[in-house]
């Protein structure tokens, strides 16, 4: 799915600060060798992520999906100094590339690459965050709110991706397949949580973006 118009989207690019070298060699060869590349952030997600990342200015990041590297060197860009950030993923076979281009980004001492299950690996984080990137599989999307709130600070934030699922979430289907379904419900879980102030940003396949109170 198209997620704007071209000529809209080209726009947009042409006015938007240009990723760095490093994340264009990224982005070629995500879309070269490996499957499913439109899970890559992107250029223009990837700037939005960088400059939220800037905004908040976090000491500790948690990323849940890792893929190839792109959002969570992208997210790096915003750290405090000293400051680190802590990504997972499941997929050990993406695991070369990823510390590959962790490397060229010279940010080995930085981002925290762990291999495994992020349900069983977050709780032996002893830290807390500033910032959490929710990227992962969409049927554990509440799952993985629920065990990261407490570690979240007071005044962090928690970003979900892909909440719009290329539109399914609001096309009325009753037939609804599992991951759009685990969306709909993560949406209506943080938006009637009261602990957190949240927002839905249009930008690219959904960010919703919730603000621990």
């Amino acid at each position: 799915m198209d997620f704007l118009p071209e000529e809209i989207e080209n726009f947009i690019l042409k006015n938007t600060e240009k990723e760095p070298a490093v994340l264009t060699e990224l982005n070629h060869e995500t879309w070269e060798k490996i499957l499913i590349p439109r899970m890559l952030s992107g250029h223009l997600q990837g700037r939005v992520l960088s400059m939220l990342s800037h905004m908040i200015q976090p000491r500790t990041i948690l990323e849940i999906g890792t893929y190839t590297g792109y959002s969570a060197i992208c997210l790096a860009e915003g750290l405090q100094k000293d400051g680190k950030i802590h990504t997972i993923d499941i997929n050990e076979e993406l695991e070369s590339m990823v510390n590959k281009y962790i490397e060229k980004s010279n940010l080995k001492d930085t981002i925290i690459n762990h291999i495994g299950n992020a349900i069983e690996i977050i709780p032996t984080l002893d830290t807390t965050f500033d910032l959490v990137f929710i990227d992962a599989d969409k049927t554990n999307y509440s799952n993985y709110y629920d065990i990261v709130f407490d570690k979240v600070k007071p005044g962090g934030y928690i970003i979900a991706d892909n909440v719009l699922w290329s539109g399914k979430v609001a096309n009325g289907d009753k037939n609804l397949d599992a991951d759009t379904q685990a969306l709909i419900a993560y949406s209506e879980k943080i938006h009637n949580d009261k602990r957190v102030q949240n927002v839905l940003f249009p930008i690219r396949d959904g960010l919703m973006i919730a603000r621990k109170k």
